[in-house]
């Protein structure tokens, strides 16, 4: 990778937020607790699902595998971030930024994917429950949650390769708090063309997809609730579908606006806002979903407490 003075880039430079250098203290005990309490919450709701015999079902398999995405495409970005404001170099190699990407792009995908396969198991639970243990059995949940690997590290792997082919000459300030695509192309004085049709395509396919699989299984889940004639039937079907379809507004929304609401005067600060709620906020919140919304999470810990106190 050339620079025009000849040079090779062997490192890139994090600008992250703007004035972050006034407020870096208040930002790092910040961010601090906040991945501090995303790897208490996801590691936590792993090992709960592990241990209880009642948490062993498609719904809590796939949720054991969310919470395991989230934990891991956030400590891609924290733990750099952590660092940078602390210390006095905000330097990432030309290596890291691209083991960063490749991480972060390929469980973010995965989480797309894994929040519409449990989509599809609240659609057969609700509207198939006598064919629920067939459609969803050990096999068929292991395919899709390979599928959604896949894809995940399709998605990653093409953007990285991508991305870090092209020659980057404009500098090698990233003017974001972590690397992702479009600050790193933003840099490069090749032609780009062929990785923005590939962002488009990639990012626009996965996105449709998966929202087009959360719409079509909550349509049906909806058409069968109202068709339950008991109230109390109504609200345990809802029950049931709440916490993920909480957490499906919420991450979608944001992947929304950063991806696909283009307005003119939104600023890159605003991005790396949504950049920040999606990448660092939201695998805080999942856990947290699905305890105080989800009745046999709730017991499960109430069990575990009894058993521990």
């Amino acid at each position: 990778m050339k620079q025009n003075n000849g040079t090779q880039v062997t490192e890139f430079i994090l600008l992250g937020f703007g004035d972050q250098n006034k407020y870096w203290h208040t930002l790092f005990v910040v961010f601090l607790v906040i991945y501090m309490v995303t790897l208490v919450g996801n590691i936590g709701m792993i090992l709960l699902i592990k241990i209880d015999s009642s948490l062993h079902t498609p719904m809590y398999f796939f949720l054991q595998h969310l919470a395991f995405v989230d934990f891991c495409f956030t400590s891609a970005i924290t733990p750099k971030m952590l660092q940078d404001f602390v210390g006095t170099e905000k330097s990432i190699s030309f290596i890291g930024c691209m083991v960063q990407l490749l991480v972060y792009a390929t469980f973010a995908t995965t989480d797309c994917y894994i929040l519409a396969m449990m989509a599809v198991d609240r659609y057969v639970a609700i509207c198939k429950p006598l064919r629920y243990p067939t459609l969803m059995s050990q096999r068929v949940c292991i395919q899709l949650l390979v599928g959604s690997y896949i894809m995940g590290f399709l998605n990653g792997s093409t953007h990285t390769s991508l991305t870090f082919s092209l020659n980057f000459c404009n500098s090698n300030k990233i003017n974001h708090f972590f690397c992702d695509v479009p600050p790193i192309l933003a840099l490069s004085c090749s032609n780009i063309d062929l990785n923005i049709m590939t962002l488009i395509v990639f990012v626009g396919f996965n996105l449709t997809f998966t929202v087009l699989v959360v719409i079509f299984s909550y349509t049906y889940i909806l058409a069968a609730i109202l068709k339950i004639s008991s109230a109390s039937g109504r609200r345990k079907a809802f029950s049931t579908c709440a916490s993920h379809l909480t957490a499906v507004i919420i991450f979608y929304g944001t992947l929304a606006y950063m991806y696909l609401y283009h307005r003119t005067n939104k600023t890159q600060e605003q991005e790396k806002m949504a950049s920040m709620f999606y990448g660092i906020v939201i695998p805080m919140l999942n856990p947290f979903i699905y305890s105080l919304r989800n009745q046999d999470v709730i017991k499960a810990l109430k069990g575990i407490g009894k058993k521990c106190f």
